[in-house]
């Protein structure tokens, strides 16, 4: 865009924006082509994603480009990116509806090396950060929402083994993920006392996947039920009753990874909305005349300066291994209301033609209002953040 540069990110080194510029690329001439035959098929009631036909070469072409294992370590042969990097190539991936991502899912990535024990890194995270294998977390229980002291799902020691019996839901992934990490109570806790993190594999027996969840925006969740599911004490991650620790780390990567999403979906339908209100003429008047428009333009451009500097500075801090529960829980409220604003607007400066499904918008702002919810509810972190800052002024 003319007179407005969104790709600059001031601070970030250059070998890093030499990486972002190549994802930038690799987002406009490898998956923005691929957007029309994605859109047909979601648009005929097809399942949304990509064929094999499809992800087969863009994983090749990673490989290829070395976009692969980003923020692996390097003992596991990856870029080990640090956080800011990594955070400015997701902004380059939120342009996009092409349902593609660089494997391994980073955010689990990051609960696994904080925790794993050396059997586990080599039985789980090894493979996993060679993009060999895949997994999925399962937190959320029905009637619990976003509140830690409602999960009910609990495990107990019977010999050397763990026995799991409860029910969690909303869980992405399931079917090719090879492992989940499955959060449970072994003790009497009311909040995040007494939860734990095991392994389970795919095949256990016990581990049930009650059904599919079809969601808006293309997405689909599961449901899962544990039966007496029996699991060796090798398969605890992490310490006993401590798993809410390490699944927080992973909640605010997680909750980084969206806010910077959020940011690169804002950016492609305020470019989408500058590049038709230059064309469009309604009643002698371009629409990038209009005073309505130019305020949408104005109040968006504004915003997604001020969702990345957010992004950046939480990503500075969690590198940093500070503490930035606050600051994730910001984000996660500012920047996915903040695109949904944007894209609806752009929504609305294309009429008729916005409402369509051969345009990536309206797809964007289903997916965009699933974040709203997803890893906590605005409201839940809204309540989370006054508590602190009540308690800060206290």
């Amino acid at each position: 865009m003319d007179g407005f540069d969104f790709g600059a990110i001031p601070g970030l080194a250059e070998e890093h924006r030499m990486v972002r510029d190549l994802v930038a690329k690799f987002v406009e001439r490898d998956l923005m082509p691929l957007e029309p035959a994605v859109l047909k098929r979601e648009s005929e009631g097809q399942r949304y994603g990509l064929t094999p036909e499809e992800e087969g070469p863009l994983l090749e072409k990673c490989k290829e480009l070395g976009l692969w294992g980003l923020d692996v370590p390097e003992e596991f042969g990856g870029a080990d990116l640090p956080l800011a990097a990594l955070m400015a190539i997701e902004e380059e991936m939120g342009r996009t509806v092409t349902p593609f991502i660089f494997p391994p899912d980073s955010p689990n990535l990051h609960m696994l090396k904080a925790v794993a024990n050396a059997e586990q890194r080599a039985k789980y995270l090894d493979p996993y950060a060679r993009g060999e294998a895949r997994s999925s977390i399962a937190i959320s229980e029905p009637g619990a929402g976003g509140d830690p002291a409602g999960m009910t799902t609990r495990a107990v020691k019977d010999g050397t083994d763990w026995v799991i019996n409860g029910r969690k839901i909303w869980v992405s992934g399931v079917p090719r993920a090879d492992f989940i990490i499955l959060m449970a109570r072994t003790g009497e806790g009311k909040r995040q006392e007494g939860v734990t993190a095991f392994i389970v594999e795919r095949g256990t027996p016990g581990f049930i996947i009650e059904r599919e969840i079809p969601m808006i925006g293309g997405r689909r969740t599961y449901e899962l039920v544990f039966e007496d599911c029996r699991v060796p004490e090798t398969q605890v991650l992490g310490a006993l009753g401590a798993g809410y620790a390490p699944m927080q780390l992973r909640l605010n990567v997680r909750r980084l990874q969206m806010g910077a999403r959020c940011t690169g979906m804002a950016r492609r339908a305020l470019e989408m909305m500058c590049e038709h209100a230059k064309q469009r003429v309604t009643f002698g008047v371009k629409l990038a005349d209009r005073q309505a428009i130019q305020w949408w333009i104005a109040d968006a451009a504004t915003k997604i300066h001020i969702a990345r500097l957010m992004v950046r500075d939480a990503a500075a801090k969690l590198g940093a291994g500070e503490e930035v529960r606050n600051e994730a829980s910001m984000l996660k409220v500012f920047a996915t209301e903040m695109a949904q604003e944007t894209i609806d607007h752009a929504m609305q400066c294309f009429g008729a033609m916005g409402m369509t499904k051969e345009l990536p918008l309206q797809l964007m702002a289903s997916q965009v209002r699933v974040q709203r919810i997803y890893e906590g509810p605005t409201e839940v972190h809204k309540m989370a953040i006054a508590r602190r800052v009540l308690k800060g002024m206290g």
